[in-house]
């Protein structure tokens, strides 16, 4: 009989999400992407209105505070900003950072308040926050005209849109379940080739944030020279290290790209490894980590890159036992940190208005292919060499080889007999095997003390009355086929007349006394016939 069970796992496991209203859900989002553009526009002017307190000439307002964080909230969002000596293009990196934290965590508070756990449910606090954003900065770029700092409003607008909804995007990616969607497309050797990419680029930031610490440290004397140089009261040197640290992010990616061979640029001079451009660069201390003059041991700094390749390779080695799907692995890599570090050197370059040390540049296309290259193919070496071997099969269509050895004509003899007919195997794999449960057997009559010790001498005694009689009806047999072949050698008229009518009564009781000798019963046919 079918039992109904409920499924107590499904109603633990799943959370039903709380219920809003259309106007709670409104409020809700509107809050959250007012909330992330004045917090983001308090926090620059909060740093504004700390230089502006501690410089010694500057003129501290409130509203000369609030209208320069206008333009300052617009280069937090990477909106290139425009001069009469020309555009500022290469903007600091970290308030953009941090601009996108903020967003990022907003949205997901968001999402938390209002339970959302699908993909779809996601849209509605990216697009809220992504146009709030985007309606500040085309308003802000409109109402700063034809100023002394300009931006265009189209550039403002898109831009702004593009860099708080892709905060918002990784705020709710894990909430809503975007990270899984995405994996769940990927199979498991392009997903651990997608997590080795990434562990690549960290790599490499990370060995050009080593670099630009060693230049710091290697040229400390020059940069305490440059820090005191700047003034001697505590909000030039303040405004000064702020400076330095919103740029230590482009820095960081310049020595990354410096790494990986290709380099950076700061107007006419050129830093590689490889070739060295000297030059006049600008006093700010963060640039005194740059090498002075070019080194017969600077390729050395490729074999870190060459490492990394090395260590990619190592962990694709035992994604799969063919030697091509740890290649595979090892390309998704690559491809994915070439993208990464495409992204990261558009980033931090730009233009510098129009003097001596315009443009910066970080070269993005070749950052991307000398990242994909120094990758792939010492990876790709290593997955390939250093991986698991599968074990060989034989194939279908082999032919069996008769292994060679002589069999003992004694131990053959003994053996059992196989039978190698294949007609005869055919016809044993076609019989239907008989379900052991068609059949009812009781437990108990393995054992003996299911009968009784009379039980068994009755058995015995019938049995062996059963033989007698069986005996006895041969023997008559016997006589009877000696008459009748008496009687074939001599016939007469009249007993063929008699025997025509006795024979077949008398066969037919020889049969009824041999089927009762066997046990058998009688069974007649559709005539009436008695039938054996």
């Amino acid at each position: 009989m079918p039992v109904l069970q409920r499924d107590v796992t499904r109603e633990v496991t799943t959370v039903r999400p709380p219920e809003f209203s259309r106007s709670e859900r409104v409020r809700v989002l509107v809050a959250a992407a007012v909330g992330s553009v004045v917090v983001g526009y308090a926090a620059v002017a909060a740093v504004l209105a700390l230089v502006s307190a501690t410089a010694t000439y500057a003129e501290f307002s409130t509203g000369g505070v609030l209208s320069a964080a206008a333009p300052a909230w617009l280069a937090a969002h990477h909106v290139p900003l425009r001069f009469d000596a020309g555009q500022l293009g290469v903007l600091p990196l970290l308030p953009t950072a941090l601009l996108m934290l903020l967003v990022g965590r907003t949205a997901a508070g968001a999402a938390d308040r209002l339970g959302l756990y699908e993909p779809l449910q996601a849209r509605g606090v990216v697009l809220s926050i992504a146009s709030a954003h985007a309606v500040v900065g085309g308003t802000i770029a409109l109402l700063m005209g034809e100023g002394v700092v300009r931006a265009t409003p189209a550039v403002a607008f898109f831009g702004c849109a593009a860099v708080s909804g892709l905060a918002a995007t990784i705020g709710v990616a894990r909430r809503c379940g975007l990270v899984e969607v995405v994996f769940d497309k990927l199979d498991p050797v392009a997903l651990h080739g997608l997590r080795s990419g990434f562990m690549a680029l960290f790599a490499l930031v990370s060995a050009g944030a080593l670099a630009v610490a060693a230049g710091l440290a290697a040229s400390w004397p020059r940069t305490s020279e440059l820090f005191a140089g700047t003034g001697p009261t505590l909000g030039v040197a303040l405004g000064v290290f702020l400076l330095c640290l919103g740029y230590l992010p482009n820095a960081i990616i310049a020595g990354f790209s410096y790494v990986a061979g290709a380099g950076f640029s700061l107007g006419g001079v050129e830093v590689t490894p490889v070739q060295f451009v000297g030059g006049v660069v600008p006093p700010v201390p963060l640039l005194a980590a740059m090498p002075e003059n070019g080194s017969p041991f600077s390729p050395a700094v490729l074999a870190g890159a060459a490492a990394i390749g090395l260590f990619v390779g190592w962990t694709c080695r035992k994604v799969s036992d063919r030697p091509t799907s740890r290649v595979r692995a090892v390309l998704v890599a690559a491809v994915t940190a070439a993208v990464g570090s495409l992204v990261l050197a558009a980033t931090a370059g730009g233009r510098l208005a129009s003097g001596a040390f315009d443009p910066v540049t970080v070269p993005a296309g070749l950052l991307a292919l000398l990242v994909a290259l120094w990758v792939l193919v010492p990876g790709a070496l290593v997955a390939w060499l250093a991986g698991t071997r599968p074990k060989a099969v034989a194939d279908d269509d082999a032919e069996f080889v008769q292994p060679d050895f002589v069999e003992d004509p004694d131990e053959a003899a003994d053996s059992d007999v196989v039978f190698e007919d294949d007609e005869l195997t055919d016809q044993f794999e076609q019989l239907e095997v008989v379900d052991s449960d068609e059949f009812e057997v009781e437990e108990d009559l393995d054992d003996d003390d299911y009968y009784e010790d009379d039980d068994y001498e009755e058995a015995a005694e019938d049995l062996a009355d059963e033989e007698e009689d069986f005996v006895d009806g041969e023997e008559e047999l016997a006589d009877e086929e000696e008459d009748v072949a008496d009687e074939e050698e001599e016939p007469h008229a009249d007993d063929v007349e008699e025997d025509s009518g006795e024979h077949p009564g008398e066969e037919e009781d020889f049969d009824a006394e041999f089927d009762e000798m066997l046990g058998m019963e009688r069974e007649e046919d559709l005539g009436g016939k008695p039938e054996r």
